[in-house]
């Protein structure tokens, strides 16, 4: 809501109690913030727009009887498996909880069996989010002006907020294949004074270019953060949901030397709604005068313990109830879910195909990603928000400009689609409304 009225000079005070955005976070004005509230803004302004712009889980399988039995689940493993009484179930429940969470031991677990890593349930941070993770992980990073995150551009926009809200800036290093230009960026930001401390990236169907690294850039990937003393973040949200059986193995499955902070999210493999994301963070942090270390994960436990306090332990034990169930694996549960994603994809590729034909009069191109949510278009004219209202308002349907996803940029000739929260019939009709949108853009 934008209220209208005061203008006063530069450095003139407000009436009453109000506040100067001057005398607020930088942050709080910067694009990278301002652009998820303007999307979210522009669904609940046209509601009935199909929208191809959330990354939002398929909500077909949803039941809430499921969230009963998960926590019934839950708590006879903490009876019958671990032995607690009635009064320590219920205190687990209810009460504040261990800042670095409750279920570390059943994320473990699913780690192995899902992903084939071997994490100490001790090196895992149960978060609010894997948004928190992000945070938690940046914040321990920044020591002072000099420390940069380097991050694949096109770039998660929530690791971008995350960055400006510890006031670390984000050096983007190109997407592709090899990473080509990983080294100069390193090179030219030393060459500047500045001290990068890390490596965002997704390496499986990224939000928001849908690119996937192969295993030997995976393995040059580590062989660079060893050399250079890098850390690597990898963030997993769509590995599960390929187009294919056979999967790719996670940075973290192949890290020997602790390179690999592994940021993990059950949003889209359980629940949104539950927020509940972890770090793997098995690093030895020492204190440089002694022989004495602590895990990363403990350090990152601190800063929690100033700003969560703990993640609320009746949405842990959704999680952990769907995790016993699976057996530990959400690949198993979600097999299901994962065809959804695979028909989606599919359809939005076919779908497109079929509408821009690449003999018809509209230059259209857009990548073909292996899985995950989203494909990428190039298109004919500039992209801007003023132009993604227009086709809200007049055509009902949205998408994600994006020159969001670049940092510093206010347009490009590119848009994401997104197709996981839709039904088949949604996919075709957005797409027909699109093809109209376009038509009538390039007269």
């Amino acid at each position: 809501m934008v209220i209208e009225g005061f203008e006063g000079e530069p450095g003139s005070r407000p009436p009453m109690a109000d506040l100067l955005t001057a005398g607020l976070h930088a942050s709080l004005t910067d694009p990278a913030l301002e652009g998820m509230n303007l999307l979210n803004e522009l669904v609940m302004r046209f509601p009935d727009a199909i929208s191809f712009s959330a990354g939002r889980p398929f909500e077909g399988f949803f039941r809430v009887e499921d969230l009963h039995r998960y926590l019934r689940t839950y708590c006879d493993h903490l009876e019958k498996e671990l032995g607690y009484t009635s009064e320590q179930v219920v205190r687990t429940l209810f009460q504040y909880g261990r800042t670095k969470g409750v279920i570390h031991e059943l994320i473990a677990r699913n780690l192995a069996v899902d992903e084939g890593i071997k994490a100490d349930p001790d090196s895992i941070v149960v978060t609010v989010g894997c948004q928190e993770a992000m945070y938690l992980v940046l914040r321990a990073l920044r020591t002072d002006e000099r420390d940069v995150l380097l991050a694949v551009s096109p770039m998660y926009v929530g690791i971008t907020g995350a960055a400006k809200l510890v006031d670390m800036p984000v050096l983007g290093v190109e997407d592709g294949e090899e990473l080509s230009d990983l080294q100069a960026v390193v090179d030219r930001a030393r060459a500047e004074g500045l001290r990068p401390r890390a490596l965002y990236l997704v390496p499986d169907f990224s939000n928001p270019s849908g690119h996937t690294l192969s295993v030997a850039t995976r393995h040059r990937l580590l062989e660079i953060a060893e050399r250079e003393d890098l850390l690597l973040l990898e963030d997993n949200p769509y590995g599960l949901f390929s187009l294919e059986d056979e999967r790719m193995p996670t940075l973290k499955s192949l890290d020997t030397g602790r390179r690999v902070v592994y940021l993990g999210s059950f949003a889209k493999t359980c629940f949104p709604g539950a927020r509940v994301g972890f770090a793997v963070a098995d690093q030895y942090v020492w204190d440089g005068r002694s022989e004495r270390a602590e895990l990363f994960a403990d350090q990152l436990s601190k800063i929690k313990s100033m700003l969560t306090v703990n993640t609320p332990a009746f949405a842990q034990a959704l999680v952990a109830g769907k995790l016993l169930e699976s057996g530990y694996s959400l690949s198993s549960a979600n097999e299901d879910l994962r065809q959804v994603y695979r028909n989606n994809l599919r359809r939005l590729l076919d779908g497109l195909a079929r509408r821009f034909p690449p003999d018809g009069p509209y230059k259209v191109t857009w990548n073909t990603p292996g899985g995950g949510f989203f494909v990428v278009l190039d298109v004919p004219f500039t992209v801007t928000d003023d132009l993604l209202e227009h086709c809200a308002r007049e055509y009902g349907v949205l998408w994600v400009p994006m020159h969001h996803f670049y940092d510093g940029r206010s347009s490009t000739n590119q848009l994401r689609l997104s197709c996981s929260a839709l039904s088949a019939g949604q996919i075709d009709e957005g797409l027909d409304r699109f093809a109209d949108f376009v038509a009538d853009s390039m007269n």
